[in-house]
């Protein structure tokens, strides 16, 4: 009597191969998809850390234009009608240092402020208290915000354009301009200082060996 042989049928909707290599496979499939994410998610933090780093913008810096909702504020005369000169940026310790000069009466008058690192901005006490943000910038430009609410409680809306040189790039001042519009700033309440700026120059220090 012949044997009777029995054909395996595969079910139409059952895979091919082996079920423990098929579940490792997805194992090693989800492995990788978790580890390409860990990769993705470290080099968008490391962006964001480099974007913080503002002690790349420390250096010499002129004031070129500055517009404020109290127009008074940045007249001649006003807290901050500045020509700034030079500003630190110390990611180290989480301060700023800015040395400038104000004017009254024809005269320049210099200054040296100092601020605190905030979550969202530098906290400084200058005519008041302030919340001093960069909205943007390179080595040739930055362009700044200032919220100040001075001893009477009274706010202050300011944005500026500071840079290296004395020349304006058109394509920096119309951001800008932007920014000045964004914040609801009147343009007829932009300053130009770059023109009218004859304070002294920033002093280098130098050291003498003997």
């Amino acid at each position: 009597m012949q044997g009777i042989k029995v054909a395996a049928v595969l079910h139409p909707l059952e895979p091919l191969g082996h079920p423990q290599l098929l579940q490792k496979d997805h194992r090693v499939n989800k492995m990788k998809a978790l580890l390409c994410s860990l990769i993705l998610g470290l080099l968008v933090a490391s962006q964001g850390d480099a974007q913080k780093d503002t002690s790349q913008f420390t250096g010499r810096w002129l004031t070129q234009y500055i517009a404020a909702d109290n127009v008074e504020k940045i007249t001649e005369g006003g807290p901050f009608h500045i020509f700034m000169r030079y500003i630190e940026f110390d990611e180290e310790n989480g301060t700023v240092h800015f040395h400038f000069y104000i004017k009254k009466n024809g005269e320049c008058i210099e200054k040296h402020v100092s601020g605190l690192k905030e979550e969202t901005h530098y906290a400084i006490d200058y005519a008041g208290s302030n919340e001093f943000q960069l909205i943007s910038g390179d080595k040739d430009y930055l362009i700044v915000r200032d919220l100040n609410v001075d001893a009477d409680g009274k706010e202050t809306e300011l944005v500026g354009l500071l840079g290296a040189g004395g020349n304006v790039d058109p394509k920096h001042e119309e951001e800008f301009r932007n920014a000045v519009r964004e914040k609801g700033i009147p343009e007829e309440n932009i300053q130009n200082f770059i023109d009218h700026d004859d304070c002294p120059e920033e002093r280098k220090l130098v050291t003498v060996v003997v």
